[in-house]
């Protein structure tokens, strides 16, 4: 059972409100939004009458406290990817504590916004990438929520949200100055980090037709289809990876400098997008991607298994219960 800390008192009446799991899991009238926020990006400014809190999961702590507040209406959970301190390397992060956590608290559309390489000449720094597919190179990453007795095969054709994705086109659109891009579809290279790349697997991975470069959005989409929530990447461009010797070579210091003016950008598409849902909150496949995944019978599970997965299989495994 998850367990709040907080900045102000909460009575347990409210904590089942702010939960949200406990009798309206499947309610989307009461559906959060979540953003998790990557490198530069640790607070939303404009988030109001915000609760801080601190939960266990089955899977450990998140990376930081979370943040629930309420941004044009919509009732937002805010995490800091790798800690408001920013402590966690990409290998390091609790990618299950995050996405359980944020379930959790009913959040069932889930914003990354993440800082990336180019690895295109037409995609420059301060761009702004949504990408479609990905490319896997991480090996040290949890894969599945669905280990120790139980099997699930979600497919991962479409690993973002194709209705979340169109959304933030049309609203970062909207907020593009001049000398700032939108591309729109592309390949996300996931890379194990923290080292950024040799330029042989720069180029490798040009040659692969990959548009972008970054260490931590596959990990978390593929689990957060598996918890059945809709994800989808801002990826905030911040330099030239270093296949590209016309510019120097990636460094902290040209990422830190770009990551600010992102950072900036980032909070404007977090208002637009948490408006837009608000008004329309929108179905998707991702809502349904256990449907017909779930191999195990709920008989055959272990109990500490079936119970750390209870969260996202359980409206399953009751309907199974009657037609029984």
């Amino acid at each position: 059972m998850a367990t709040p800390s907080k900045n102000k008192m909460i009575t347990k009446h409210d904590f089942l409100n702010i939960s949200g799991t406990q009798f309206d899991a499947y309610d989307f009238k009461k559906a959060r939004l979540g953003i998790i926020g990557g490198s530069g990006l640790y607070r939303i400014d404009n988030l109001e009458n915000i609760i801080e809190l601190n939960i266990d999961t089955p899977y450990g702590k998140p990376s930081n406290k979370l943040l629930i507040g309420t941004l044009f209406e919509m009732e937002v959970v805010f995490l800091a990817r790798h800690g408001e301190k920013h402590t966690l390397n990409p290998s390091e992060i609790p990618y299950k504590a995050n996405i359980w956590a944020l379930r959790y608290l009913n959040v069932r559309w889930l914003i990354s916004a993440s800082a990336v390489g180019s690895l295109k000449t037409n995609i420059k720094p301060c761009d702004v990438v949504i990408p479609d597919q990905f490319i896997d190179r991480t090996h040290q990453r949890p894969l599945t929520f669905f280990t120790n007795g139980v099997v699930a095969h979600i497919s991962m054709a479409n690993p973002f949200c194709e209705v979340i994705s169109q959304m933030l086109s049309e609203e970062i659109e909207k907020l593009l100055n001049k000398g700032k891009t939108l591309h729109v579809g592309g390949t996300y290279l996931a890379m194990e980090g923290p080292a950024f790349s040799t330029r042989a697997e720069s180029n490798l991975y040009r040659e692969w037709g990959c548009s972008i470069i970054g260490m931590t959005n596959h990990t978390e989409a593929r689990l957060a289809k598996e918890a059945e929530i809709a994800y989808s990447s801002v990826s905030l461009v911040t330099d030239y990876d270093c296949w590209n010797q016309s510019c120097e070579n990636v460094s902290v210091e040209m990422i830190i400098e770009n990551l600010q003016e992102n950072a900036s950008f980032a909070k404007l598409i977090i208002s637009a997008i948490a408006k837009r849902i608000s008004s329309t909150r929108p179905h998707s496949t991702f809502h349904d991607a256990l449907r017909g995944a779930l191999v195990t019978s709920k008989d055959d599970i272990p109990d500490l298994t079936k119970s750390k997965v209870n969260l996202f299989t359980n409206k399953y495994w009751n309907i199974k219960d009657q037609q029984a």
